[in-house]
């Protein structure tokens, strides 16, 4: 799976196009519809690899693979919609101030500024209400409601964000770029995985073994992202920075080995596997 999906798209294409759909009909009611309009926006184009991680935890712990992809469907809108208020709210002038996202112009660049942070609001709470709804039972729905909250709160993305930001000092040594990733990248990957394990009926030991993969793959993400950005900006502070990229892609292929026997005891671990190698493989 070298650096695309391809392994597995036959696999994501329809789950993306259920997802594609669940999400233009649940924004369809935004108003004023020029709003409606910039929350549609920023959701076109992305890989959905976060929502394939939850359709993957789902089927490897669901006694019907076949159902899980539709109880499956509501967490894996909601940590897109999470993901996606992030990277409209990190495009801001006050943030990274980046004039394209996806290929495409940002929100702020066609809707204005006020708009955008308008538009990663809106996309974040909308979230926990389609969580609220989704199709599984009450305790379920609040179990994933609490994980994603947490994932995308203060001690997680925002956390992260904030560290980024210089909110926590300079991120100088290891430990720091440990500890901003774990928040920034790493919380929503873990808590894709758990909440894909939630709505496939686990609990104890499945659900362990699904957050040890995320913990896992977050970082192998973030250190293959940081060997992709290493010729693109250098100077910046990074994996690639402190360790080395020998050491960096190193740590990321050990980091993939420690995701596979975190799962391997799951009824159907195949999927989450492939995603684990597309984390460190990817060119873009």
């Amino acid at each position: 799976m070298k650096g695309s999906l391809e392994g597995i798209e036959d696999w994501l294409r329809p789950r993306r196009e259920v997802l594609d759909r669940f999400l233009r009909e649940r924004l369809a009611g935004a108003w004023p519809p020029r709003f409606g309009e910039a929350l549609l926006h920023p959701l076109d184009g992305g890989k959905r690899i976060r929502p394939a991680i939850v359709w993957a935890a789902c089927e490897a712990v669901a006694t019907d693979p076949g159902h899980a992809s539709a109880v499956a469907t509501a967490p894996a809108a909601a940590v897109e919609l999470v993901h996606t208020y992030s990277l409209v709210h990190d495009d801001l002038p006050c943030m990274d101030d980046d004039a394209l996202r996806r290929g495409r112009p940002t929100v702020h660049v066609v809707f204005g500024e006020a708009a955008a942070v308008l538009t990663g609001d809106a996309l974040l709470t909308e979230a926990f209400a389609v969580l609220a709804d989704a199709a599984v039972d009450a305790e379920a729905r609040v179990r994933m409601i609490a994980v994603l909250a947490r994932a995308a709160g203060m001690r997680g993305m925002v956390g992260g964000q904030a560290a980024d930001v210089g909110l926590a000092g300079p991120i100088a040594d290891l430990d720091a770029h440990l500890r901003v990733h774990e928040g920034k990248t790493g919380a929503l990957i873990e808590a894709s995985a758990v909440l894909g394990g939630i709505a496939g009926g686990a609990g104890g030991a499945d659900i362990d073994a699904l957050a040890a993969w995320g913990r896992a793959v977050g970082l192998a993400f973030q250190l293959a992202d940081d060997l992709l950005d290493a010729g693109r900006d250098a100077g910046r502070p990074s994996f690639v920075s402190v360790l080395g990229a020998g050491a960096t892609k190193e740590r990321a292929q050990a980091l993939t080995e420690t995701a596979a026997i975190a799962v391997r005891e799951l009824r159907r671990h195949e999927r989450l596997d492939e995603l684990a190698r597309f984390a460190i493989d990817r060119s873009h």
